[in-house]
């Protein structure tokens, strides 16, 4: 009875994540990440450019923008999301942005306290690293310390993909302190690692699927685009440039690798759409992702009071 209880949990927790798949129709949330991915874009190429000039204080200032912008953005559309997979009301997107300027600092606090607790468990492990130089007790000291050190490594990688990176964002999203997400990812650890990491290899295998299917689409289509721009256009755009485009590549780039560029308008006009092109395919693996690490997080959350009942 335990096992086929536990076996329906973990049925219930995978269908959870695997429903992440409908995380594009969040149109509030496709809005919100759309939006702050091009205008970070833009800021970033701005940064390219200003930096091409030697302009450096502008430069830096156009890049940390645009990293400001794309982070508030994750947020915004992480908050948006994790509504969905509650099954709540969506909220508006100003009230999700709104509500991202409170919440972004939380997670930057939350990484910060963590990775900070990890840097000196680091600190610790290459310190004791460095005495096995000495003379007497080096040797012996070093074959004690080389497990030691390949499991603490190890167990802070895995911790990185499958538990902070993935779940410090929903913790925040659904109300947490960051005292209480640092908690709950040292609970986690103890408790279900290899559950939390089965479900986020799940995850990561429905965005590989998306993003494949996506690139499917994006070069296929851009294939066909390049060669009926010349048959119905008459223009003779180079598929490099059309499909550099597709994947946010510039003419700067193009011309700097000596690749074919044509100059007509209808070709610059091209290269710009195909950046829209890219935006969205960057946005859809992305939003896909983020419903996923909610979905991930919701259920190892509801995981301990099941088995409280059980």
């Amino acid at each position: 009875m335990m096992s086929s209880m536990s076996q329906t949990l973990s049925l219930h927790a995978l269908n959870r994540v695997l429903s992440s798949i409908d995380a594009p129709r969040n149109g509030r949330a496709l809005y919100a990440l759309l939006s702050a991915f091009c205008l970070a874009g833009l800021m970033l190429a701005s940064a390219e450019s200003a930096l091409a000039k030697a302009d450096t204080t502008l430069g830096v200032i156009w890049a940390v923008g645009g990293l400001i912008t794309a982070f508030l953005g994750v947020n915004t559309t992480g908050l948006l999301l994790m509504d969905q997979a509650r099954g709540r009301e969506v909220r508006e997107v100003a009230d999700a942005f709104h509500d991202a300027l409170r919440t972004a600092p939380k997670v930057l606090l939350t990484l910060l306290l963590v990775l900070g607790t990890l840097g000196l468990v680091a600190a610790g492990l290459i310190g004791l690293l460095y005495s096995a130089r000495l003379p007497s007790v080096g040797p012996a000291l070093f074959a004690l310390l080389v497990p030691v050190s390949v499991t603490a490594l190890g167990v802070m990688a895995f911790s990185g993909v499958m538990l902070i990176g993935p779940l410090t964002g929903p913790s925040i999203w659904s109300g947490k302190s960051p005292l209480q997400t640092a908690r709950m990812l040292a609970h986690q650890l103890r408790r279900g690692p290899l559950e939390a990491g089965a479900l986020m290899m799940a995850v990561f295998l429905v965005t590989a699927l998306v993003s494949a299917a996506v690139s499917f689409v994006v070069i296929s289509g851009g294939r066909v685009l390049a060669l009926l721009m010349v048959w119905l256009i008459g223009i003779d755009v180079p598929a490099q440039q059309l499909m550099a485009g597709l994947f946010g590549y510039g003419l700067r780039t193009l011309g700097a690798n000596g690749a074919p560029v044509a100059t007509h308008p209808l070709a610059v006009a091209a290269q710009t759409g195909g950046g829209v092109v890219f935006a969205v395919a960057l946005v859809l693996p992305t939003l896909v992702y983020l419903r996923g690490c909610c979905a991930v997080y919701l259920a190892l959350q509801d995981a301990p009071s099941d088995d409280a009942a059980l």
